[in-house]
């Protein structure tokens, strides 16, 4: 099972790994549900930590519909992160529709390779998560999706999870999260049974 931490400080990374995280996901202002972190932490992070490191790439707090001078600071975010040695970053876009970005998504991801890529939290806006995650499997770059079933929490949102697992047939590693800690992990793994699991106490308090 793989546990990922989402941190946005080094010292929480370091405790993290320390406590058994299998990787982090690195990122600024998580009162915001995190955005893009400051490089110089990605690069104290990417220097100290041995596990997995994700990134997330998003110039901006509030909704996932980005303008055009967003989206091209993404691209120049996302390249910066590439020559960095980063093994993988999180993004999210919608269109006004509430409708995954598809083509604006593929631009990003396709640039981005060879990166993995993980569709974040945004794909919990869409009616039906699930045929989101069907159309995400268009895009061979994105490895992996990050949700809560359309739910506040993973427990709420198990059922559509499920339906998330099933519909990415093994080709997009689903994420579940939302008030996953490791006081309920083993509860929430029995009802979901997915491969990773995601969030800020998922190993324990972090100090």
């Amino acid at each position: 099972m793989i546990k990922e931490v989402c941190v946005e400080y080094l010292d929480g990374a370091k405790i993290a790994e320390a406590m058994g995280a299998t990787q982090v996901e690195l990122c600024g202002r998580l009162d915001l549900d995190g955005i893009t972190p400051d490089m110089k932490l990605v690069e104290e992070v990417l220097n100290s930590l041995s596990i997995h490191t994700k990134v997330m790439v998003r110039p901006r707090g509030g909704d996932f519909v980005y303008s055009e001078d967003e989206v091209d600071e993404m691209a120049v975010t996302i390249e910066i992160l590439k020559k960095m040695g980063v093994q993988e970053i999180v993004l999210g876009l919608l269109t006004e529709q509430n409708n995954i970005d598809l083509a604006t998504t593929k631009k990003l991801a396709q640039l981005a390779a060879p990166m993995n890529v993980t569709f974040h939290k945004a794909i919990d806006e869409l009616k039906d998560p699930a045929e989101g995650v069907r159309q995400l499997l268009a895009i061979p770059e994105i490895t992996g999706v990050l949700t809560s079933g359309g739910k506040p929490t993973a427990k709420e949102g198990a059922e559509n999870i499920k339906r998330m697992i099933e519909a990415a047939q093994g080709k997009i590693q689903i994420i579940a999260a939302g008030k996953v800690t490791d006081k309920n992990l083993l509860e929430i793994d029995q009802l979901i049974g997915a491969d990773a699991y995601h969030g800020k106490l998922i190993v324990g308090e972090l100090g």
